[in-house]
């Protein structure tokens, strides 16, 4: 059974874990999360809470579980964000397996043992990662969602590349177990991005010709809000880098009669720009509302005659002063949902 650990493989092997925790003006969520941390069934072998450059007082928080518990090794730095945080916590440790955790995330208490019991059952290519469902949590740490992966319509584990760049990833950081050594193999994260960070390291390493591994029972919790980096100037800057990273990397292949761009790669990111345009409507933002229009019409020239012809007219009304004036005052949820729909059908999916 997945996440139990292989009767043959020798009990002397020791899987060794660094938990790595950024912070950045986490102070109303940071101390559970550390507990979390602290009370696994099986405790990490290294725990780094890297510090960001955080203005608020959460330091404090850190340095008070410090004082009580030795283990936690404190590491300051100016703001770089997220991505250089985890590089530079990951150059500081030693252990074969780094467990990412976010600030406002929690561990159940058999987070760590559970995918070390996957990592010890595995057999096969190299694992480069293991990870587990998760459930979805509110700014208050109410449930909203059990099991957040399985309602997705996503393959696990990874194993194709065009369902990769279909579907993206839908792995949350802080329900993973990463190969230090495939990390580093692959250059760490990318420090330009601060967004779409992770999707970027699993895929270099699935390409890299490492092997992943999924459990279907959650092992942590997420918790999105709308003040987390999700909404961020910078989550849209990353959104902007990544997708055309991947445009750069992934060209039409007539060959194998593969088409990354056109049928893959800018559909699946004019969708996730379209999506954030309903989501300013909610919230009346007409600036970025225009914004989220003019990124979605950059990638029109990637996609296919059709859904480029058909897409091209959407886009210029939802541009249009007088549609969003529409949009914004309607407050018609149901018509807001049949955006992503629309453009769904534009573009054959």
């Amino acid at each position: 059974m997945a996440g139990e650990p292989d009767p043959a493989r020798p009990s002397a092997v020791k899987v060794t874990v660094a938990a790595i925790l950024p912070l950045y003006n986490g102070r109303p969520w940071i101390e559970q999360s550390i507990r979390s941390i602290l009370e696994q069934t099986v405790p990490p072998d290294e725990l780094i809470v890297i510090d960001d450059g955080s203005t608020d007082d959460g330091v404090g928080i850190v340095q008070e579980f410090a004082s009580e518990h030795p283990q936690i090794r404190l590491v300051r730095q100016p703001n770089a964000g997220q991505s250089a945080a985890r590089n530079h916590a990951i150059s500081l440790c030693t252990s074969e397996w780094i467990a990412l955790i976010d600030q406002d995330d929690i561990w159940y208490p058999n987070h760590i043992e559970d995918l070390i019991n996957l990592i010890q059952g595995h057999r096969g290519l190299r694992l480069g990662w293991v990870y587990s469902d998760f459930d979805d949590i509110d700014l208050e740490g109410r449930m909203v969602a059990r099991n957040f992966i399985e309602h997705m319509d996503v393959d696990n584990p990874k194993r194709d590349l065009q369902r990769v760049l279909r579907q993206g990833f839908i792995i949350q950081p802080s329900a993973t177990l990463i190969s230090r050594a495939a990390i580093l193999d692959v250059g760490g994260f990318d420090e330009r991005l601060s967004g779409y960070e992770d999707d970027d390291l699993f895929l270099r390493i699935f390409l890299a010709n490492y092997d992943n591994a999924f459990l279907e029972r959650p092992t942590s919790q997420w918790r999105i809000h709308s003040t987390s980096s999700g909404g961020s100037d910078r989550m849209e800057e990353s959104l902007r880098i990544y997708s055309r990273k991947l445009i750069e990397a992934f060209p039409n292949d007539k060959w194998r009669g593969v088409f990354y761009r056109s049928d893959l790669i800018a559909p699946r990111f004019i969708r996730t720009w379209l999506q954030m345009y309903v989501r300013a409507g909610r919230y009346k933002n007409r600036a970025k509302m225009r914004l989220y229009v003019r990124e979605a019409r950059s990638l029109l020239r990637y996609l296919r005659p059709r859904p480029r012809i058909m897409l091209s007219i959407g886009l210029f009304l939802l541009r249009q002063p007088l549609f969003i004036q529409l949009w914004v005052g309607s407050g018609d949820t149901a018509r807001h949902t049949k955006l992503g729909t629309l453009g769904r059908r534009a573009m054959g999916l």
